[in-house]
């Protein structure tokens, strides 16, 4: 347990240096392969993963406790999990899916400590006469509904 508490400690360390950067998941196996997950504000650069990976391995003996360490960046791909990182988005295009396992897709417009607001934009049938209107609204979701949130990559 010592072992992963010193991990831990030495990558926190690390991040009070680099308050640019974020961790998202850290992750030990039953044979002490260590998995890093980190994102930025600005994103994260090859340079910021070997500077984390540095600051453990280089103050960690491995003659006392042999590990494999791995440190990366949250893709694009990878669902978005804290608040940080809806507010790295705002302005992008993301797909949200829900606790009741409905699915919403529109623009990032803001993000707090608590809920997100994104704009809505559809066309919805006149109510008079035919034809159809374009509409925007903005729609508040709290983190708590949030099942599943990702950016839609758009080519």
């Amino acid at each position: 347990m010592e072992f992963r508490k010193n991990i831990e400690t030495l990558l926190n360390d690390f991040l009070q240096t680099r308050e640019d950067l974020f961790l998202i998941d850290l992750k030990f196996s039953a044979g002490d392969d260590i998995t890093v997950i980190l994102d930025g504000d600005h994103g994260v650069t090859v340079q910021d993963c070997l500077d984390a990976s540095r600051a453990i391995e280089f103050n960690m003996d491995r003659e006392e406790h042999d590990f494999s360490l791995q440190v990366m960046s949250a893709g694009l791909s990878e669902p978005l999990s804290m608040p940080r990182q809806f507010q790295k988005n705002i302005g992008r295009e993301i797909e949200i899916l829900l606790a009741d396992s409905s699915t919403i897709e529109g623009e990032l417009a803001k993000a707090d400590e608590e809920k997100i607001t994104l704009v809505l934009r559809y066309r919805k049938p006149k109510e008079v006469g035919k034809g159809k209107v374009d509409v925007e609204e903005e729609k508040e979701i709290s983190y708590s509904e949030i099942k599943k949130a990702l950016v839609v990559l758009k080519f």
